[in-house]
């Protein structure tokens, strides 16, 4: 590297740290990567970083979607609580940074041979337990074998291509895998493959809530709350908080109340409506991100009347999306397009048509199906989404002008994840964002994934979804899913309204990096070890 390079290099370092667009971690192995010394490489960071966090303090969470039946398998999670649970107090081995890229998480590195069919995966030595065991090989293997073969893990479906894990001997376990699957690390960061201490006999203590996350449980009762300490010797950079408190708080005017008042330092899940007005809150900073999150609506399709295909489509035409958006969401949204594939996400078709209103075309199907005069209920409750009941009642009048009678059920919040989604035959679901459009199809439209909400099949689809996974020309890649998009549009059995963006609040000095993670609310659920009180 000439002097000139270097030089450039290092000040464009400088640049990113003063604005906070690069972790420590990041900053340092570059500087050194130019030729910096550790100490000099320190002391640049030192003073070029941006205000660096302070440590201390108890931050208080208001934490919307908790529930009396969450609980500590990690391969049963589906509340926000237990995700948000997962980020503080578990790890995995990746992890999707605040800028949306990939980090390193337990795995420090890891490498694929050229056809993407093994991923080698080197564990962090600093990665410890709770209980101050190291992690190791067989604690992954272990972690991740909880998710494969005789199991009920909703993640089994990302991992039925793997055939084998191997303990390398060196503190790394290499992935095998029948194909290849370019995705593989992005797909190590959903939050159901949590780390986790093996037992003898290879499977998980998963019961005692233990991790190697940054924070470590003092006391927790589901649908209530629980209280956090920071783990000291934990592997990253951050967890500035003494202490996380997460309190459950459903109702929303509740956790709105309690930011504001004070009452807690952070809260999930504002209600757009009242966003202008705390927006001129001088002691309430408000986060509005842009996200691949997805409201569905999925319909079973093996249960009449949503086995008719007419009908199906006839109730993706029945809805008002431009207007859901504007009402419900106040424009802090993106419409959808029944394929669960949003502009945020890589191979995006831009191509396939934007379906629109039209009752009338709607009315026809139906006639078609002689289905006139249709009759469905709907489910849905106030914690899937903010302004989740008014925008089932507002698609119910979009139907009307179809014929279509849309009975809106309003459901108890607590258990609707076990008592409702997948149980009954037409609901509203939100989605997290997932990093890839194959992770995404692979939970939620595969034959035979657990979670497969309209229980759809499609051969063609499957077929291509294999294709995508190991197709490593990604032009080549982006026309598999616009096939994929455009038979989940015409056949498939969820109407998707719209992808909100990500809106929660806190108070004017919980500080972070200015960049937010567009993976879950509050910064991919990583708030806890990545934002910091100022003053």
């Amino acid at each position: 590297m000439s002097y000139s390079e270097k030089d450039f290099m290092i000040d464009r370092l400088a640049a990113e740290a003063k604005t906070g667009r690069i972790s420590r971690r990041s900053f340092m192995h570059y500087s050194m990567a130019a030729g910096l010394t550790a100490s000099a490489a320190t002391g640049l960071w030192t003073g070029s970083a941006k205000a660096a966090p302070q440590r201390g303090g108890t931050l208080r969470v208001a934490q919307h979607d908790g529930n009396t039946s969450d609980q500590h398998d990690p391969g049963q999670y589906q509340s926000n609580f237990e995700i948000g649970y997962g980020h503080t107090v578990r790890a995995y081995l990746t992890m999707i940074n605040s800028d949306g890229t990939l980090g390193p998480d337990v795995a420090k590195e890891w490498t694929a041979t050229p056809d993407a069919a093994e991923w080698t995966f080197m564990i962090d030595g600093n990665a410890t337990f709770h209980d101050g065991n190291k992690v190791t090989a067989a604690d992954v293997i272990a972690s991740l074998n909880h998710h494969r073969g005789d199991t009920t893990s909703a993640a089994k479906s990302l991992l039925t291509d793997v055939v084998d894990l191997k303990d390398n001997g060196d503190n790394s376990v290499t992935v095998v895998l029948s194909g290849a699957n370019a995705d593989l690390p992005w797909l190590m960061t959903d939050y159901h493959l949590t780390i986790l201490p093996a037992n003898e006999d290879g499977t998980i203590n998963w019961q005692s809530g233990i991790g190697c996350g940054p924070y470590k449980t003092v006391e927790l009762e589901f649908g209530v709350g629980g209280r956090f300490v920071r783990h000291e010797e934990w592997h990253g950079e951050g967890a500035y908080f003494d202490e996380v408190q997460v309190l459950v708080i459903n109702d929303p005017n509740a956790r709105q109340t309690a930011l504001v008042t004070g009452d807690v330092d952070t809260a999930s899940l504002l209600d757009n409506k009242t966003l202008s007005l705390l927006s001129r809150n001088p002691n309430v900073e408000i986060d509005n991100i842009a996200s691949a999150q997805a409201i569905t609506m999925p319909m079973h399709c093996d249960v009449a009347p949503f086995d008719n295909v007419d009908v199906r489509n006839a109730l993706k035409l029945a809805i008002n999306r431009e207007e859901l958006v504007e009402k419900i969401t106040f424009g802090a949204a993106t419409v959808g397009n029944d394929f669960h594939h949003s502009p945020a996400m890589p191979y995006f078709p831009e191509e396939i048509p934007q379906r629109e209103y039209d009752p009338e075309q709607a009315k026809a199907l139906l006639k078609k199906a002689g289905m006139e005069g249709l009759t469905v209920n709907f489910s849905t409750a106030d914690s899937i989404t903010t302004g989740a009941v008014d925008a089932a009642v507002l698609y119910a009048e979009h139907a009307k002008a179809a014929g279509i009678t849309i009975n809106v059920i309003r459901e108890p919040n607590d258990g609707y994840w076990s008592d409702v989604w997948l149980n009954k035959p037409w609901c509203m679901v939100t989605w997290g964002a997932r990093p890839t459009p194959d992770v995404m199809y692979s939970l939620a439209y595969k034959e035979g994934a657990d979670w497969n909400e309209s229980h759809w099949v499609n051969d063609e689809f499957n077929k291509l979804l294999q294709q995508g996974k190991a197709e490593l020309d990604n032009e080549k890649r982006k026309e598999i899913y616009h096939d994929m998009g455009m038979l989940a549009r015409n056949d498939g059995g969820t109407v998707i309204p719209y992808f909100p963006n990500f809106i929660y609040g806190r108070r004017s000095n919980v500080k972070h990096i200015g960049k937010l993670a567009p993976a879950w609310q509050m910064d991919g659920y990583r708030y806890a070890s990545r934002w910091w009180f100022e003053g």
